[in-house]
This record gives C-alpha cells, structure tokens and sequence, in this order.
C-alpha cells in the first residue's frame, strides 16, 4: 500500500468458519479510479481469495469505541445523557472520569465526540477499526 502511495486508515482481522481462511477489513480513502487500483493489487497477491468493496451493494458496517472522558458536574450529567441518546454504555466511573463504550458507524462515533466535547475533556479515545459484512 504506502509504496504505491495509499494510505490504511483501518485495518480489522479476524477468523472464520475455516480455520485456514481469516477475514481481512481494509479501510481506505480514494477516488474511484484508485480504489479500483487497489483492488487490482489485492487480486494479484497469492493469499488473496476474494476481494469486495463493502460500499457497494447491500452491507452492514460498524465500528467500536472506547472513550474516557473527564468531567465533573453539570459535564458528568451531560456525559450520561449523550451516552445514552447514542445509546452506548458507561462501562468504567471514578470520581473524575467516566469510561464510555459505543458501537456504531463512523459517524455516529465522531457525533458522540463532538456532543461531549463541549461539556467535557476526552482524555483518551481507541478506536481498532471498522468490520463490515
């Protein structure tokens, strides 16, 4: 990828119902003409059984994240109400942070960051990466 100049803004491993098969999610950003040449070089390489882009067609895309946020008073409350209106969960509380888990598409993650960001200082954020079926 980088020695042709394109960028993996994710990358998800995992297994599948075969145990010598792994389901690879690669997240990339370009325009047509180089998501096409991406996918060329994909089919050239030997371990490669299949290639589809998920933008295409009938799909489902979700990503998690972890996020820890440090708030106190009126930004606690509004930390929890954001939380749940996104309907994510508060999986970690100390006196000063709260840890938030959310599951969603991108979108949804980086709508959730910006209410709070508001209210509230985002102290830490892991986001693995996009899966997709």
């Amino acid at each position: 990828f980088s020695q042709r100049g394109y960028n993996i803004e994710s990358l998800t491993v995992a297994p599948t119902d075969d145990p010598t098969l792994s389901r690879m999610t690669i997240q990339t950003v370009g325009d047509e003409k180089v998501l096409e040449q991406i996918e060329k070089q994909l089919h050239k390489l030997v371990d490669v059984l299949r290639v589809s882009e998920l933008g295409q067609g009938a799909h489902v895309e979700r990503e998690i994240m972890l996020v820890k946020i440090q708030a106190s008073g009126y930004g606690r409350d509004e930390v929890k109400r954001n939380t749940e209106i996104f309907r994510g969960q508060i999986i970690d509380v100390t006196p000063s942070l709260y840890t938030v888990q959310l599951a969603g598409t991108s979108d949804k993650l980086n709508a959730l960051l910006a209410s709070i960001r508001d209210v509230a200082k985002i102290v830490e954020v892991a986001r693995p990466g996009g899966i997709g079926l």
